[in-house]
């Protein structure tokens, strides 16, 4: 008797049905292995990182030019989105109200929605698009140019050198960047309703004031710290592993700004359901 012929038999010399349900089952075996492969090269990053830390002379330096393109650079478009969108949410709040509420609540809405949501959220995603496609075409183009290569030749670890100093310094400044931010949203939304709407001064403080616990400040930063950390780690491995010329640097820069914008989002859920009962006054 023959041995039965294991190689895999193409799709298309089944019957019609059974061809459709066999290439939907194909299509999805494709897409777990290649998501569980995407897991397993993230996590050996991961160990790579781990042993890049203990370069301490090659990353230490680089670290305080990244916190500036990072987090100095990018100071004034976090304020100028922050206090649009804190302006536009205090309008929004006072305009939506029944007669007769109190209008210090405006000024309370606007502070948690600030400070708990839109300023950390808005200025990871703000980051994600301008910090992080930065970092993201910068590795990829030394990668396609072969300098990493160069790099490891000359014995220079390269992930120490690229990677450690740009996680370090996004974890350190998107929660400074997000002080800022929360600052600016509550006083533009103070300005803004003040100005624009009916509401006083002093109502306004007494509803900032209101049911205030340091807490909800602590959250905010435990957001933008993990915001601030994938945003870094996710970008410059889409940078650190990009192949196949210009056309790979664009391909992997604009993966890396939708993987980490999709991240963004999970870890700001995450959060909420597991630090949202903390929050209550």
């Amino acid at each position: 008797m023959s041995a039965p012929d294991l190689t895999e038999r193409p799709t298309e010399t089944f019957p019609v049905v059974q061809a459709g349900g066999l290439r939907f089952f194909r299509w999805m075996g494709r897409r777990a292995l290649a998501l569980l492969g995407g897991i397993g090269a993230r996590v050996l990053f991961v160990g790579e990182i781990r042993r890049a830390l203990r370069e301490g002379r090659t990353w230490r330096r680089e670290v305080f030019h990244q916190m500036r393109a990072i987090g100095v650079d990018s100071l004034p478009l976090t304020i100028m989105v922050a206090a649009f969108i804190g302006g536009v949410i205090a309008i929004q709040i006072r305009y939506q109200l029944f007669p007769g509420i109190q209008l210090s609540i405006v000024g309370l809405s606007t502070r948690q929605i600030v400070i708990l949501e839109t300023g950390p959220l808005l200025t990871g995603l703000v980051l994600a698009g301008r910090v992080g496609a930065k970092m993201t075409a910068e590795i990829a183009t030394m990668r396609v140019t072969e300098q990493i290569d160069a790099l490891e030749t000359l014995a220079f670890d390269p992930v120490a050198y690229l990677v450690v100093p740009r996680l370090i310094a996004g974890i350190v400044m998107l929660p400074i960047l997000t002080v800022f931010a929360d600052v600016a949203g509550v006083l533009a939304g103070m300005l803004s309703s003040v100005l624009v709407a009916d509401v006083q001064l002093a109502q306004f403080l007494e509803g900032v004031r209101l049911g205030y616990d340091q807490f909800q400040v602590t959250y905010s930063l435990i957001k933008a710290t993990l915001f601030g950390g994938a945003i870094a780690f996710l970008c410059t491995f889409e940078g650190y592993k990009t192949f196949g010329g210009a056309e790979g640097v664009g391909k992997s820069t604009a993966r890396a700004v939708v993987i980490t914008s999709i991240a963004i989002l999970i870890l700001d859920a995450t959060t909420a359901v597991l630090l949202a009962p903390y929050l209550q006054a």
